[in-house]
């Protein structure tokens, strides 16, 4: 089949980019034909909240990535429209996170759905944004319309998508394995090359900083003294996407600026690694969510994880299993974390999560969109 994917790829750098070259390569694995076609301007610079939107890491291997598309430019998004339209792909897939792209997305599909002969199918993150605006419900409704089927990596998901749409064809398949950071290093090599002494252990909290990831109850957790007496440190590795003034005096506040570590770069996917080796466990505290590409880099790297009852997070945790569900709550947090290291439960749910993740391969994930397709 000749595949086009819409969405977001190299030079930009994230979670969105990996997902779309990774499901380029496993499509061409597959023996498919596939163009990935994303941006030459993804935000406005005064609406991204990072230091910058470009990877500094190597041009993806064997991928034919086409930059053209301007996400607030709707000259540009009829041009590209009717240009993927003239190519007559057998299916379009467009990676849906935020109301923001709904006009840009929606109208390209709208132009390439004339050619009657292209299915478009979309791979949803969220349909309701964790951050609402005004506007968010019509910029949805406005990008549901056009498209064929969808593929929802969370339940919570697919439930928000049937507040839209009740009979368009759309399955859940939860989100697959990020397994192109490299191996899992001995932890004495990942410690070293991060320079963190042995003699503690470690909490890892990874990825962007906002608001509704609650590294504020997780920080808040960490004052709890039995965790000082264990001896662990949280590792916070991820760049701040807002201010970061309130995090750090509440570090100061909470008087736990020796057992927090914070790398808060931006962590280029070569070094990834590291973190994840280094990790006794994974928290993710979030107040809300729908899914989270964290928890698949953690199941690659077999690491145990601690995540909250919210969204899709629980779905795929199984609690006691492989770590902890619990409310998002600091005191709760913490129970967690002194129990998983009290009871030395890193090995057993380490062997756990060997197993669980063979649920999450992406030939799976790729049934799920034929699944769709041929509905």
């Amino acid at each position: 089949m000749k595949i086009i994917i819409l969405g977001t790829a190299y030079p930009y750098r994230g979670g969105l980019s990996a997902f779309n070259e990774r499901i380029a390569y496993e499509f061409q694995s597959q023996g498919h034909e596939v163009e990935i076609y994303t941006f030459t301007h993804q935000y406005p610079d005064f609406l991204f909240p990072g230091k910058t939107q470009y990877s500094t890491e190597p041009v993806p291997e064997g991928l034919k990535i086409v930059r053209k598309v301007h996400s607030y430019n709707p000259f540009n998004w009829f041009k590209v429209g009717c240009e993927i339209k003239r190519k007559k792909p057998d299916l379009m897939i467009t990676k849906f996170w935020l109301p923001f792209m709904a006009p840009c997305f929606g109208t390209i599909a709208r132009i390439v759905r004339r050619n009657k002969h292209t299915r478009l199918v979309s791979i949803l993150d969220n349909v309701i944004p964790h951050e609402h605006r005004i506007g968010d419900k019509m910029f949805v409704r406005y990008f549901i319309r056009p498209t064929d089927g969808f593929v929802a990596m969370s339940k919570s998901v697919l439930a928000d998508l049937r507040l839209f749409t009740k009979d368009k064809p759309a399955v859940f398949s939860p989100h697959p394995l990020y397994d192109h950071y490299g191996e899992r290093l001995p932890r004495e090599e990942a410690l070293s090359l991060l320079n963190l002494s042995p003699e503690y252990h470690y909490v890892l909290f990874f990825g962007f900083i906002r608001g509704y990831k609650g590294l504020d109850l997780l920080l808040e957790a960490f004052a709890d003294n039995r965790l000082k007496e264990n001896r662990v440190k949280l590792l916070v590795a991820g760049e701040f996407y807002g201010d970061s003034e309130p995090y750090l005096n509440q570090i100061k506040e909470l008087g736990i600026e020796d057992r927090v570590v914070l790398c808060t770069d931006f962590i280029p996917d070569s070094e990834v690694n590291r973190y994840f080796s280094a990790a006794d466990i994974v928290a993710q505290p979030y107040k809300t969510a729908t899914q989270s590409g964290v928890t698949q880099i953690a199941f690659h790297f077999e690491k145990p994880m601690l995540v909250t009852n919210v969204g899709g997070l629980p779905e795929i945790v199984p609690d006691g299993k492989i770590g902890y569900v619990v409310e998002p709550d600091s005191k709760q947090i913490a129970d967690a974390l002194c129990k998983f290291f009290a009871e030395n439960k890193q090995e057993e749910f380490e062997a756990n999560v060997v197993e669980e993740k063979k649920k999450y391969a992406w030939p799976k994930f790729i049934e799920a969109i034929w699944e769709v397709c041929h509905s």
